[in-house]
């Protein structure tokens, strides 16, 4: 079995990631890109601070994977420069985008944080709290799947996968979630009486340091 890794990287931020696909498609200046981000959806699935964005721009040109290709003005505004991807930055790209799409990661939600830190809660404190998540979530998928139905109808699917995967995950943790939340209140999760007896008592039960 071969594992595969990834390679260590100049830049790391998805956002360098998201400029460089943008400007695959032609030279732009920052603003536009900005607004290419914005119009084609991508600031729904890369975290995007326009503010930074110059910085980035500016980091990709520091490692060679972009350049100046130009400079625009239009009537009486400031002159804006136009950059354009190179052949490092095409590669960098490529190589980018397939580590990312072949090679899974760790990734630490924070979802997945507080689930780690659930059992400091007592176990009705922690229904409580779930049900008022899975309440939101079931409004999520409803809103997301509508939304969804509306976006197929003028664009071709190819370009909405990353809003479909989106919707699907909120929908196994809806799954996840509800599953969940019968063992507990059925007390069939292992260990539930224990937790239980822990927050009534105070005394941290043998089989939890065991």
């Amino acid at each position: 079995m071969v594992i595969m890794t990834r390679k260590r990287r100049k830049l790391t931020n998805p956002l360098a990631l998201a400029v460089m696909t943008t400007l695959w498609q032609k030279p732009m200046h920052p603003y536009e890109i900005a607004q290419t981000l914005r119009s084609q959806g991508k600031d729904a699935s890369t975290k995007t601070n326009y503010g930074s964005l110059y910085t980035v721009v500016q980091n990709l040109e520091k490692h060679g994977f972009v350049e100046v290709t130009g400079v625009e003005r239009q009537g009486n505004r400031p002159e804006r420069t136009v950059y354009g991807l190179t052949e490092a930055g095409r590669e960098e790209m490529t190589e980018w985008l397939s580590d990312l799409l072949a090679i899974p990661a760790k990734e630490y939600p924070i979802f997945e944080t507080a689930l780690s830190l659930m059992p400091t809660l007592p176990p009705d404190e922690v229904v409580r709290l779930l049900e008022m998540r899975l309440s939101s979530l079931e409004v999520q998928v409803a809103g997301g799947r509508g939304a969804l139905e509306k976006l197929y109808e003028t664009l071709p699917r190819l370009f909405l996968v990353e809003v479909e995967y989106q919707l699907h995950m909120v929908e196994a943790q809806v799954e996840w979630i509800s599953g969940f939340l019968e063992e507990i209140k059925k007390g069939s999760l292992p260990g539930v009486e224990e937790w239980r007896r822990f927050h009534e008592t105070g005394e941290l039960p043998a089989e939890f340091t065991s």
